[in-house]
Parts: structure tokens; C-alpha cells; sequence
């Protein structure tokens, strides 16, 4: 290298470093891309549901009480044993002074009679629970062929079967307790008889009897044990007809109706069960939450209407979820709900086209867990910014996650 080229080459040094500065200052300071998330606005199945916890119970529980003030025996009976109809659930005996006075065989007599009456009564719900499953039966029949055709709507023939099978379980139910009332009749009489009018080589000992057929449920007592009028000894039931309530808010009660679907959920099996609405009770009640807060809640009864086989290890008692079905519809806009804000008195979100984020004006309709009803302001296919940070801006340069 001569002369010449040295003395250019300490020229060119000043420029080259300055231009260095410069490139290192502009690479410094350039617009780095904002890291953002992004979900794909998309159709399709869209539901408005409600959550609350709830627990299975029997549909019908009986329970097994002392008609007169005896000595029970130690009941051999453990929770989850089967009983029959009219087996021995229980055993009472004479206690030491079971003479009655006057006005206790009054009172013993007249027990026997609203007894009576009891029966009777339910004899005749007996006859309308057979008059309105025949109905329902009927009706059943005469529309599931015209929904075959076509001629009327699916969901009337689903209603009709829907009722069908709720004359049935009523019918059921008027003929339990229709044995009831006839058990009471003969506990009734039975106290009656302990009134100093026995026969004289008479026992003494009681024997209580179940109702139905089911299983223990409960005991309250097992040893031997001097018992009042009234006590409840055993609780008898069939678990294989169970039904789930469901405490709500009295807000949210109003926007349940009978027949609405519910899904059952975290009962302890990956696959939920179908429900519907069997009755939401007319009266609330009060009851103070985790935080202390007075809340009025409503008691909603939910009908199981999956498979027994799908849920025969549930039993009463046990918890589930229940997720209520206030509205769906296929084929509806949606964007997730966390890409939603408020933009002065609108709902405004940001996409991302070609790298960034432009500012737009939604009209939104019902919201849903984590996506809501897009009506207007963007479109299918379009990718919605999630969680926007305060950093993202109208135009600002945006880039996702490799």
C-alpha cells in the first residue's frame, strides 16, 4: 500500500465510523413488531349456557320412622344393602309401660282415620296418574308417525315422548305412594292397638316393613336404642332413579325454563350427561355465600335423560356441574370475548392484516363463556388480537409467536 492509499484510507476512517454510529443508532431505535395473540374470526355452533354446582338425589326417598314409642333392636341392615317390598327393615318392641291414656286412644283412632282418608286419596291420584299416562301414551303414538313423515316438527314428537315418559315416572310415584298411605294405615292401626285393647297373647313386638324396593340409603342409628313416635330409623330408595338439583341465583331463574337443556358435567366421567329441566321451583330462599354476601337462590330439578347404563355409578348425594342451555344456533359469527373493549360508548377490537393492527368499530350480540356474537364490523376469516396490550395502537406494526 503507498503513500496515496494510506492517506485516503485515514480519510475514509471518520466516515466510515460516523456511518457505523448511524446504522448501530437506526438499528437501535427502529419500530420493533409488538408481540401480540391472534384467533381466527370464525362461524359455527354458538351457545349462551349458565354454570352453577349442583348434587344427584333420589327421585323418591322413604323414610322409615317409629309409629309409637318402642325399644328398637340393633338394626342389621348397612347403607347400600337391597330390600324388597314388605321385607323386615326393622324391629320394635313393647316398651316397659305402652298403655295409652284417653285422649292418646282418641288421638290413635284419629290418626287411623285421616289414615283412611290418606289412602283413599291417594287411590284417586293412583286413577289420574293412569288416566294421563294413557293420554300421554296415546299421544305419543299419534304423533311419533306424522314426525316420521315430516308433517310436524321433531321437537313436538321429542315433547310428546318427553311427557310420555314423565306420566310414567308419575304414575310410578302415585303408586308409591299409594303403599305408603297404606303402610300409615297400618302403623296407624297398629298404635291403635297398643291402647290397652290387644290381644292378650299378643307379642308385643312391631315389625316395620319397607314400602318398596331400593336400597338403604341411611341409617340414623344402629344399636339398640329406645325410640319416640315419629323418629326416623331408615332411609329406603332406589338409586337407579335419580335426578339432580341445582341451587341458582333468582337473577339468573328467570331466564330458566321446564324443558330447557342441560349438560352435566365433572360427575366423575370424561363424558357428560344429557338433562332437561324438570321443574324451577316458584319459591326462593336465602343464603349467605363464600364472601359473605346475602344471596336469594332458587332451586332448579334437572331430569337425567342419558342411558341409566352411562351413569350407574352416580349416586345420591353425589356432585355434579350442571351447564344450563339458555340459547344456541348454528352457523353464527363469533370472536372471542377477550378481544372485545370499549371504545367511548361502542365495542371495538383490533385485527391484524399484513403485519398490523387496525382499530375496529363491532356491534356485538349475546355473549357466551369465552366467545360472543359478532353482528357487524368485521368479518369470517379476519384474525382477531387478543388480550391487546396498552402498547397496541391503530396501524401500529404487529407480528405473533414462531
Amino acid at each position: 500500500m503507498n503513500r496515496d492509499q494510506v492517506t485516503r484510507w485515514r480519510r475514509a476512517v471518520p466516515y466510515l465510523t460516523v456511518a457505523g454510529l448511524l446504522a448501530i443508532l437506526f438499528w437501535g431505535f427502529r419500530p420493533v413488531p409488538i408481540l401480540v395473540d391472534v384467533e381466527p374470526i370464525a362461524r359455527g355452533h354458538f351457545e349462551v349456557s349458565l354454570e352453577e354446582e349442583g348434587r344427584a338425589r333420589v327421585v323418591d326417598r322413604y323414610e322409615i320412622s317409629a309409629p309409637i314409642a318402642g325399644h328398637a333392636r340393633r338394626l342389621a341392615l348397612e347403607v347400600g344393602d337391597p330390600v324388597a317390598e314388605g321385607d323386615l327393615v326393622a324391629t320394635l318392641d313393647a316398651p316397659a309401660s305402652p298403655a295409652l291414656d284417653v285422649r292418646s286412644i282418641e288421638r290413635a283412632r284419629a290418626r287411623v282415620a285421616a289414615a283412611e282418608g290418606l289412602l283413599a286419596a291417594a287411590g284417586e291420584g293412583v286413577k289420574a296418574a293412569e288416566a294421563e299416562d294413557a293420554l300421554a301414551r296415546s299421544e305419543y303414538a299419534r304423533l311419533r308417525p306424522l314426525g316420521r313423515q315430516g308433517m310436524i316438527s321433531e321437537s313436538l314428537v321429542e315433547q310428546a315422548e318427553a311427557e310420555a315418559r314423565r306420566a310414567v315416572a308419575e304414575l310410578a310415584s302415585a303408586r308409591f305412594r299409594m303403599r305408603v298411605a297404606d303402610c300409615e294405615l297400618e302403623a296407624a292401626r297398629t298404635e291403635l292397638a297398643y291402647a290397652g285393647r290387644q290381644d292378650p297373647e299378643a307379642s308385643g313386638v312391631l315389625e316395620l316393613r319397607s314400602p318398596v324396593a331400593g336400597f338403604v340409603l341411611g341409617r340414623y342409628f344402629e344399636s339398640a336404642r329406645v325410640v319416640q313416635p315419629g323418629e326416623p330409623i331408615l332411609v329406603i330408595g332406589d338409586p337407579s332413579r335419580l335426578e339432580v338439583e341445582v341451587d341458582v341465583l333468582s337473577a339468573d331463574a328467570v331466564r330458566i325454563a321446564p324443558g330447557q337443556r342441560v349438560w352435566l358435567e365433572r360427575w366423575g366421567s370424561p363424558h357428560p350427561l344429557e338433562g332437561r329441566v324438570k321443574r324451577v321451583e316458584p319459591t326462593a330462599f336465602t343464603k349467605i355465600s363464600a364472601l359473605g354476601v346475602e344471596e336469594q337462590r332458587v332451586w332448579v330439578i334437572v331430569e337425567i335423560v342419558s342411558p341409566t347404563n352411562d351413569w350407574d355409578r352416580l349416586g345420591d348425594g353425589y356432585r355434579v356441574n350442571a351447564r344450563f342451555i339458555l340459547w344456541e344456533a348454528e352457523g353464527v359469527l363469533q370472536v372471542p370475548t377477550s378481544s372485545l373493549f370499549r371504545q367511548d360508548e361502542a365495542w371495538a377490537m383490533f385485527v391484524m392484516e399484513q403485519g398490523r393492527a387496525h382499530l375496529r368499530e363491532v356491534a356485538v350480540g349475546r355473549r357466551g363463556g369465552l366467545v360472543t356474537e359478532l353482528l357487524g364490523g368485521a368479518d369470517a376469516g379476519e384474525l382477531a388480537i387478543v388480550h391487546p396490550s396498552r402498547e397496541v395502537r391503530d396501524e401500529v406494526r404487529v407480528r405473533t409467536p414462531r
